[in-house]
């Protein structure tokens, strides 16, 4: 296992930072005893657990950082993508998805208080994968543009859009430099709700091809064309490939593939 080497003073991009991020959102799906467990090895001596009507999050750090990371789900994702109201309604920095802003609204206090109280001048990182990533978008505009508290950086894995072009444009003008939306090759959900609905994506993105690679320079045709390829690659493999492209495993394997180079 890598030593826990992350740069917690930072406020720019980082590789190293987006990895131990991403551990952080496959971590946020396991059991509080167990996801405790795992981040003691960290060096992690502070833990709290968040859990109200489905939504689950954790916020763990050290002396010196705090990382506040949101589950996402273990469902079906077509059903979460269909059962969730994706109508748009009034939030942090302009019009949101209904569904995310209530999910978040059942621990946003408790998360809310533990930050204010017990924050202590540490730095403070978020992060999430799918809708856990959607959660973390919201909890950062709510903690930047609500309660105009630091946050140092916001890493997320497989979000699908979570506002309005206004909240988009919002939430760029104050945080998208240290914003990071990780998408790989066939994954389906960072396309929806639709741009057609009004939703648009927020932050820098950063993209996983079709072998793993991380392409952050990738040109529109070069991804249209990669993304061929990764069905082409799929098509005799089990499973939907835009749905396997979504998973947590997946995300985290390129985060240290790319660390690693």
């Amino acid at each position: 296992m890598r030593e826990f080497d992350f740069d917690g003073s930072t406020r720019e991009y980082s590789k190293k930072n987006a990895y131990w991020l991403g551990k952080a959102s496959q971590i946020a799906y396991d059991p509080p005893t167990q996801a405790r467990s795992a981040l003691e090895a960290w060096g992690f001596t502070t833990f709290e657990s968040f859990d109200s009507r489905e939504t689950q999050a954790f916020i763990a750090g050290n002396d010196n950082l705090l990382v506040l990371a949101f589950r996402g789900t273990e469902g079906n994702i077509r059903d979460w993508m269909t059962d969730l109201d994706i109508g748009l309604v009034g939030g942090p920095g302009g019009m949101v998805h209904e569904g995310f802003l209530t999910a978040l609204s059942a621990v946003w206090r408790d998360i809310w208080r533990f930050i204010s109280q017990q924050r202590n001048r540490r730095a403070l990182w978020v992060t999430g994968h799918s809708l856990g990533a959607a959660l973390a978008t919201l909890a950062v505009a709510k903690l930047r543009l609500e309660k105009d508290e630091p946050v140092n950086g916001l890493y997320t894995f497989g979000q699908p859009r979570t506002g309005d072009r206004e909240f988009a444009k919002n939430f760029d003008a104050d945080f998208e430099a240290q914003t990071f939306r990780y998408v790989n090759n066939n994954d389906i959900v960072p396309r929806v709700p639709f741009r057609a609905m009004s939703y648009s994506h927020v932050g820098t993105f950063r993209y996983f091809d079709s072998d793993g690679d991380q392409r952050d320079d990738i040109s529109w045709w070069d991804k249209v064309v990669d993304r061929m390829e990764g069905r082409i690659e799929d098509l005799l493999k089990p499973g939907t490939d835009n749905l396997k492209d979504h998973a947590r495993a997946h995300y985290v394997a390129s985060l240290e593939r790319s660390v690693s180079e």
